[in-house]
């Protein structure tokens, strides 16, 4: 409602007169002085539907109204405050109904207001007497925020100060608003704060807001929203207002409601007494005790009435309420009130029969047969329980604080004067205003009294948790304080059934280390907890981050480390059995040289080609010593020697192998046309054709060094296993697997050309039996080279690959030189050594003789076998000269 329509109402409630007015006086306290205050107070609760006003309300409404009325004997009977002058007061009934209130805060204006009555008459036509109203010069009041707020925007247009003692909302600190508002108790602003302090000290981040319908509820709450988007960090999952006049079963909606989020388990509650009980006895109903964490505001405060047959409920309960002390003198006084003593109080009466559950004999009532009488005897703290309430300390502040107002501008404005002077008569309410707003003294707890540029009290709470397990003496105990900043003793408090540990409150629970966390859009308290995976680290707890390539995520993934490096080690598994085939075949190579140059003049040594023979097993040594050099520790130099000889020893083994195969081909190839030699057969052409095969690997690998110059490498992608927990990194030589098979690849090239003719040779008469065993050793040593190509590139992708390649490809050059050595050299040493007898030189031919006598062969080979005979079966028949053997056309002169 604006400042006119209330000018408007102010203005039409005024002229009413007569029985009007008669009643407005029947339902205030009236105490005459020099100065009158105004008082408001919710003496009584909110009536029904059309019933302005409930029953009494024995705490907030007596203690506190009757607080004010103790203030104001104390103060005129101080002879240093407010000397020689002396407060009144005009105490009026707020029923905790705001636009109640509203009517009733209308009498402090009356005699601010000038009616016109000049053409009013009385019956008899004389004027009428009007008893000019006492003038209201500030108001301690209201309770509520939302009456205080109704109350306000009367009040400043009319210029009354008005010190409130219990209304917190924040909206009252808008001093361009309510402009003569002030307030002995602190904002809801600070009490926020500091509920949103208790909550972040908790570890909570995802509650949940319940309000009552109002000023007080709503403003409170939207002051923790907006606190609590400020600081950040704590999320709201359900705000719910409780309606002014709520439906029956609306309650346990609204515990339903607040289980659609299960994890806001703190529940923040603005609500008046009412409300409250009932939250409580809905989630008791819906077997929920346990579940909600609920932190009340200083509506909740200590209070007992709230939480009666709930307890069970509200264990746990954080409460909050603004720093006080029991004043003592009070108590003295309130305990010794009785129906005699007390008659200014008109509500008195109610009190005592409700305090002591009795009914007092009324005139033109029948007396309830049922009820018992109240005698008068009865005593308050004897009779009935005692205690007093929380605010009574802040409304005698209120009222002391509008004293010394009072007092310090009589210094001012009357100095040495006695009594009321001119200056103050009328007293201006800006001008008394100031003087409220300057105040500064030490209150009934013994804690200044001030007000800032808004009119509000410095925040300052106790902060209480109600007990019930483990405790002698169940109820509320205070657990720490608020002034500014937290003070919590997190070890004096307890919940729901005794537990210590604090509960969680919480959207989602804090990530593993790493996690990341991946926001819900909107919430920023909630998240889903998504690891990172591969390589990934986690680099804060919103991101991942790939490792350097040369590290990998340590085992919680919250940092990078070293990858480890490997290579193949001489204690490794894998390298025991290559390492054992190459020490054999060397030292049976080394047995068989020695051998051969101990008899290299004897007629088999003679008969192999003593010049190819050498060669051949100087080829097949290299292959046996390329393992070693596989299985070295990668470097420049080992590099370079595995690139030179890893396809050297088998290029001077095929190509000597070669040299012989084809010159056997050629001879007999010759023979067959005729007895003339062919050319290049001698032991020097043959050494030449071998060494010009051999310089063709040796030059490219040359040129291959000069290009591309060796070093080491460590491959980290080789073993990027997907578990990071087994990457590996290799140490090796800059060799791919396609530059091996081009590193070996000439030599293969000699091997199937090798091949190829000794499958063409394989027609030769078994007496030159040496072409026969290069075809065997040819053909097997194919097989093997055969099945090593699929296993070395089957492994490509294997987190073994260094392994199996390295053992695979050494063990089948191993093999090689096995056959090669087995089938070629192994039976002419165990003829040498074991079968001397058969090492002697035969009669030797001419080319011409043995081309002759190969040809009859052949002659006679085919006739046996169109005669039925096998071609392979030998004839019995064939003269002894033709059984010539290759011995002959190799062996020189003797």
């Amino acid at each position: 409602m604006d400042p006119a329509s209330f000018l408007l109402l102010c203005l039409w409630s005024l002229w009413t007169l007569g029985c009007s007015q008669a009643a407005t006086q029947a339902d205030s306290i009236k105490i005459e002085g020099d100065i009158t205050l105004g008082g408001l107070f919710p003496v009584h609760s909110r009536g029904p539907a059309g019933v302005p006003c409930g029953e009494v309300k024995k705490e907030k409404g007596i203690h506190r109204m009757e607080a004010m009325l103790y203030a104001l004997d104390q103060i005129n009977s101080d002879p240093d405050l407010l000397p020689n002058m002396t407060l009144g007061a005009r105490i009026l009934d707020t029923c905790s109904r705001d636009t109640y209130a509203l009517e009733q805060s209308l009498t402090f204006v009356q005699a601010l207001i000038q009616k016109d009555t000049s053409g009013v008459r009385c019956s008899n036509g004389e004027p009428p007497i009007i008893a000019k109203p006492e003038r209201v010069v500030a108001v301690i009041g209201a309770s509520a925020s939302s009456v205080s707020i109704m109350v306000a925007n009367v009040l400043r247009l009319f210029a009354i100060p008005q010190i409130s003692y219990a209304s917190t909302a924040p909206e009252l600190s808008d001093s361009n608003r309510y402009d003569y508002f002030s307030r002995v108790v602190p904002p809801d602003s600070y009490q926020a704060q500091a509920m949103l302090d208790i909550v972040k000290a908790m570890g909570w981040n995802y509650v949940s807001t319940l309000a009552s319908e109002g000023n007080y509820g709503e403003s409170g709450v939207d002051a923790f929203m907006q606190i609590s988007r400020e600081a950040g960090g704590v999320c709201i999952a359900q705000s719910i207002k409780i309606p002014r006049e709520p439906k029956p079963g609306e309650f346990d909606k609204m515990i339903k409601r607040l289980m659609e989020t299960p994890n806001a388990r703190g529940i923040i509650i603005f609500a008046n007494e009412d409300d409250i009980k009932r939250v409580l006895e809905a989630a008791r109903r819906a077997n929920l005790t346990g579940q909600f964490l609920w932190v009340g505001s200083d509506s909740w405060g200590s209070k007992i009435s709230p939480i009666l047959k709930q307890e069970e409920v509200a264990e746990g309960a954080v409460t909050i309420l603004p720093k006080r002390a029991s004043v003592e003198g009070f108590d003295q006084y309130f305990t010794t009130r009785s129906l005699e003593n007390n008659r200014r109080n008109i509500w008195f009466a109610e009190y005592w029969e409700e305090d002591f559950r009795c009914k007092l004999t009324r005139p033109g009532l029948q007396p309830d047969e049922g009820a018992r009488k109240c005698t008068g005897e009865e005593r308050i703290g004897r009779d009935a329980t005692y205690e007093q309430e929380g605010k009574v300390q802040f409304v005698i502040d209120a009222v002391y604080a509008m004293a010394h107002a009072l007092h310090n501008m009589h210094l001012d404005l009357c100095p040495g004067h006695i009594g009321v002077c001119e200056k103050m008569d009328p007293i201006h309410g800006q001008t008394l205003l100031r003087y409220i707003l300057a105040v500064n003294f030490n209150g009934s707890a013994g804690t200044p009294v001030m007000f800032n540029e808004n009119g509000d009290a410095p925040g300052r709470y106790d902060i209480f948790q109600y007990q019930l397990t483990n405790t002698t003496t169940p109820g509320y105990k205070a657990i720490g304080q608020w002034t500014e900043y937290l003070r919590l003793n997190i070890d004096d408090m307890q919940w729901s059934g005794g537990q210590k540990e604090i509960p969680s409150s919480v959207c989602s629970l804090p990530c593993n280390p790493g996690e990341r966390k991946k926001m819900v859009k909107g919430v920023p308290c909630c998240w889903h907890c998504e690891l990172c995976d591969g390589y990934q680290y986690q680099l804060d707890e919103f991101n991942c981050e790939m490792c350097p390539f040369d590290m990998r995520p340590n085992r919680n993934r919250t940092a990078c480390r070293p990858t480890p490096i490997v290579k193949l080690e001489w204690s490794s598994p894998w390298a025991v059995l290559p390492i054992f085939l190459a020490m054999v075949g060397i030292l049976g190579t080394i047995f068989i040289i020695i051998t051969f140059i101990r008899f290299n003049d004897t007629p088999i040594v003679r008969a192999s080609g003593r010049e190819l023979s050498y060669v051949l097993l100087t080829g097949i040594f290299l292959i046996y010593t390329i393992t070693f050099l596989m299985i070295a520790e990668p470097g420049i130099g080992v590099c370079a020697l595995r690139r030179l000889f890893l396809g050297l020893g088998m290029a001077i083994s095929y190509s000597a192998l070669l040299t012989k195969t084809n010159r056997i081909y050629r001879i007999f190839e010759q023979g067959k046309k005729s007895v003339t030699p062919p050319k290049f057969i001698s032991p020097t052409s043959q050494l030449v054709i071998t060494f010009s095969l051999i310089s063709i690997q040796i030059v490219a690998v040359v040129i291959w060094l000069g290009v591309a110059p060796p070093h080491s490498i460590i491959d980290y992608e080789e073993q990027r296993t997907p578990n990071p927990e087994f990457a590996q990194g290799v140490l090796k030589c800059d060799m791919s697997d396609l530059s091996i098979i081009s590193c070996l690849s000439y030599s293969i090239i000699l091997m199937v050309t090798c091949t190829v003719y000794a499958i063409k040779a394989r027609g030769v008469p078994e007496n030159f039996n040496e072409a026969k065993p290069i075809g065997f050793t040819m053909y097997t040593t194919c097989i093997v080279w055969l099945a090593f190509v699929p296993i070395f590139f089957g492994t490509a992708q294997s987190a073994e690959k260094i392994y199996i390649q390295t053992t695979t490809l050494t063990i089948s050059m191993s093999l090689s030189a096995y056959v090669s050595l087995g089938m070629l050299y192994v039976p002419k040493v165990y003829v040498i050594i074991f079968h001397p007898e058969q090492n002697v030189q035969k009669r030797k031919r001419s080319f011409k003789a043995a081309a002759t006598a190969v040809n009859a062969s052949t002659r006679l080979s085919q006739k046996g076998a169109q005669n039925g005979e096998s071609k392979d079966e030998k004839p019995d028949s064939l003269p002894k000269v033709m059984y010539i053997s290759y011995t002959e056309l190799t062996m020189g002169p003797t």
